[in-house]
């Protein structure tokens, strides 16, 4: 399949300070925040686990040595301690849970992505709105719904594992930036003063996918993200490297079972409310 290359843009990101917080008063503690387009949380952990959410925007959630996208379909599930790092895509109307680690039975010791129902969507967003001053039965029974739903949810392993060697990961960054960029393996191995091999197996060590597997995984990933950004299949294909428009859509197509633009529908449906 013939790609060209054509560098994505990529703006520094923006830090924004993490909201301190010693103890959870609740087994489920709801915090919202709006966040610009560039703007991203610290490297931080917390002592209890957190659901990575948004009801509008398109969230970029670094966390044990991977790297996720989140569309406001879905939910990051982050076990305590575990160090993360979120940042805003697109202006993203930030909606997360801290969630105490006896409050949830059945939940995973590691991070997963999360279908998010339109139900539990729903109690994220009541759950905010809801003062446990004022009303602490229904704070409490919200709590306890929401932790029996957050098990129900489908996951998915749709991440994009990051190395932690630090030559790896410069590379990494720049497919990440740069997704069209063409060059192949020995292209890069001889850049990096390695053999096409070495390079191979040394990043299949560090991430446990083989370099194809992971730009294909990445590529895809990119493309939800410009899907759920509004940009046009066509503009998508070509900062991802694709020679036509027809060609990304088969790659899509063969990855979810849907077209981008059915993908993007779907995904509107769902948030729909109603």
């Amino acid at each position: 399949m013939k790609r060209h290359s054509q560098p994505a843009r990529s703006a520094p990101w923006r830090e924004v300070p993490v909201p301190p917080l010693r103890r959870l008063a609740w087994p489920v503690v709801a915090r919202s925040q709006q966040l610009a387009a560039g703007e991203r949380f610290p490297p931080h952990a917390h002592g209890w686990n957190q659901l990575v959410f948004a009801t509008e925007g398109v969230l970029q959630v670094t966390a044990a040595h991977a790297r996720h996208v989140i569309t406001p379909q879905q939910a990051l599930w982050v076990p305590t301690s575990t160090v993360h790092h979120t940042g805003a895509l697109s202006a993203a109307a930030f909606r997360n849970l801290y969630v105490a680690d006896d409050a949830a039975p059945g939940m995973p010791d590691h991070c997963v992505v999360l279908d998010a129902s339109p139900l539990l969507r729903a109690l994220i967003v009541e759950l905010g709105r809801t003062d446990p001053e004022e009303d602490a039965a229904c704070y409490r029974a919200l709590c306890q719904v929401i932790c029996t739903q957050l098990p129900r949810q489908t996951r998915h392993d749709r991440h994009l594992p990051w190395p932690q060697d630090a030559r790896l990961q410069r590379w990494c960054q720049r497919l990440y930036d740069h997704p069209g960029d063409a060059r192949d393996m020995p292209a890069w191995a001889l850049r990096m003063g390695i053999s096409a091999r070495t390079l191979a197996r040394h990043f299949e060590r560090e991430t446990g996918m083989s370099v194809r597997a992971w730009r294909a995984r990445l590529r895809l990933l990119r493309a939800m993200e410009g899907l759920v950004q509004g940009r046009s299949p066509t503009t998508i294909a070509h900062e991802l490297g694709y020679a036509s428009a027809s060609a990304f859509n088969y790659m899509f197509r063969i990855e979810t079972g849907m077209t981008p633009l059915q993908w993007r529908r779907a995904r509107q449906a769902a948030d729909a409310p109603g």
